[in-house]
């Protein structure tokens, strides 16, 4: 298993997380089995975004004996009336299911209390400058809550968060297909097929620029809908007409900036398994650009996507990292944060050693412009 650290929290998690929803309508034997499973394999994160009593009281079994060692992340306004969930920005209700939610998981506290599905700036501003922020900073410094997260699907929602100063972690939906989309408060546009039946070209500007503030500001991603509910999967629901592996989902999402970990929805050990086999995988099992490249709808022509392709170098410059912490500059207008230019530092080799061979751009599935970019990388960096 890999480890990262979770942005400022401090806290290392496993990069395969599991998330609530494969354990669903199981029994508590069940879900203790299946979770022994994912311990023993060396994950230590959970999402816990349902409000399913039995399920919070089955997880909280579960973690028996090892809460400990285990990070929960725990979301805020969401209920449970009338055997439905429901999402709140109701005082009294969060309060109730907060404490609902401690008493089932057998804890005191949650590692991350995540503020529930936040997708329109209007719900945004509600619960930012009203009595639901306020209830998470006390929770906070009571202890109950150790660090703030935001769920969100909207980019632009996403970065007021994250501007905002009161979040620690993110968590995000992140996959090739959604990545392509511009913001929208409407989640189901990101599953629209009418929105991929045009020419799309590169990654959307706004997802971008938010997966590298994230970065630049400490702030810990941990993604959902890495498989994109499954289409991702299938080459019959697959907008790029060709089917995803798990591996394949899941190292794009891991190559994102400021992303930590996956939030896997698993229903079965052999589900969590396959998401696991990204650990042992090889360069070649990882490879998602095989999917991505050579279509006429899609193209991300001339963009660095972090593939690693351009490997090896001639002279052993990690160029996928350098083109990051360029890029990282670049969304600050050229100013260079303190911690991106200590990450830049402690490469082994910089981009002023780039020979000019042209090596890497003929591996370039993209057509990137690499020996530009290593010029205005030494350029910035000074080195």
């Amino acid at each position: 298993m890999e480890y990262r650290i979770l942005g400022r929290t401090g806290l290392s998690v496993s990069v395969i997380a599991l998330g609530c929803e494969g354990f669903m309508n199981k029994s508590e034997k069940q879900v203790c089995k299946e979770i022994a499973f994912a311990i023993s394999k060396g994950i230590n994160f959970i999402d816990i975004y349902s409000s399913n009593p039995d399920l919070r009281s089955n997880i909280g079994t579960a973690l028996i004996g090892h809460r400990e060692q285990f990070i929960i992340q725990g979301h805020l306004c969401s209920t449970w009336e009338d055997g439905q969930y429901l999402r709140t920005r109701d005082v009294d209700k969060t309060i109730a299911a907060f404490d609902d939610q401690l008493l089932r998981l057998k804890t005191d506290y949650l590692d991350i209390g995540m503020i529930h599905y936040v997708d329109s700036e209007s719900d945004f501003n509600e619960v930012f400058n009203g009595p639901i922020l306020q209830l998470a900073l006390r929770w906070k410094e009571e202890g109950k809550i150790r660090h703030i997260g935001l769920s969100s699907h909207n980019p632009t929602v996403a970065r007021l968060a994250a501007e905002s100063g009161k979040i620690d972690v993110l968590m995000f939906s992140i996959n090739p297909c959604y990545d392509l989309q511009p913001a929208s408060e409407n989640v189901d546009d990101l599953w629209a097929d009418e929105n991929y039946a045009h020419s799309l070209h590169n990654i959307d500007p706004e997802r971008e620029r938010l997966y590298e503030l994230c970065e630049q500001n400490g702030i810990g991603i941990d993604v959902m809908k890495v498989y994109g509910g499954g289409d991702l999967l299938s080459e019959a629901n697959s907008p790029f007409e060709k089917a995803f592996t798990p591996i394949q989902c899941i190292e794009y999402a891991l190559t994102r900036p400021g992303v930590a970990a996956v939030m896997i929805g698993c229903k079965t050990c052999e589900e969590m398994q396959a998401a696991l086999d990204w650990c042992d995988a090889t360069k070649e099992e990882k490879d998602y650009t095989c999917v991505m490249t050579g279509m006429e709808k899609f193209t991300w022509e001339g963009h660095c996507m972090y593939c690693g392709h351009c490997a090896p170098c001639s002279v052993g410059i990690d160029i996928a990292s350098v083109n990051k912490y360029y890029n990282l500059t670049v969304a600050q207008q050229g100013f260079v944060p303190e911690t991106v230019r200590e990450h830049y530092k402690v490469l082994t080799h910089h981009a002023s050693e780039c020979i000019r061979c042209g090596k890497c751009e003929k591996n370039c599935p993209f057509g990137v412009d690499i020996i530009g970019h290593m010029q205005k990388a030494s350029e910035r960096f000074g080195y």
